[in-house]
């Protein structure tokens, strides 16, 4: 399966981007799907993630009540609402299938078919 992230940009501090991750070639629905970040100077961090049917969600404490993620299986396409951004959530998001079915994890070792990222930038 191939990924590919979009719906990032420029805004301002308290604005709000919607992300998505849009699936092809290969098996999507029965996977959980993660978002995660990296800032410069910084490691890749884990941002949320949500199980196969959309049921089952977890998020970074730093995200929490800010962000959600959400997917549409009949489209291939997960979501990610940032409502409120800081500038400290500047940072290119990436989307990532998980490695094995059904399974639901936060860890990025457990992620698999990473897409090209989106950047999005807050300004202060």
């Amino acid at each position: 399966v191939q990924l590919q992230a979009s719906g990032g940009g420029l805004v301002q501090a308290g604005g709000s981007l919607r992300l998505s991750c849009a699936a092809s070639g290969g098996a999507f629905g029965n996977y959980a799907v993660g978002w995660f970040r990296r800032s410069p100077g910084k490691e890749r961090e884990f941002v949320s993630t949500i199980n196969w049917s959309g049921g089952r969600t977890a998020y970074a404490e730093s995200v929490k009540g800010r962000f959600t993620i959400s997917r549409d299986n009949a489209k291939g396409t997960v979501y990610l609402q940032m409502n409120s951004l800081k500038p400290e959530d500047t940072a290119v998001y990436f989307c990532a299938r998980h490695r094995t079915l059904y399974v639901f994890t936060t860890d990025a070792l457990n992620f698999g078919s990473w897409g090209q990222g989106t950047q999005v930038t807050v300004s202060s």
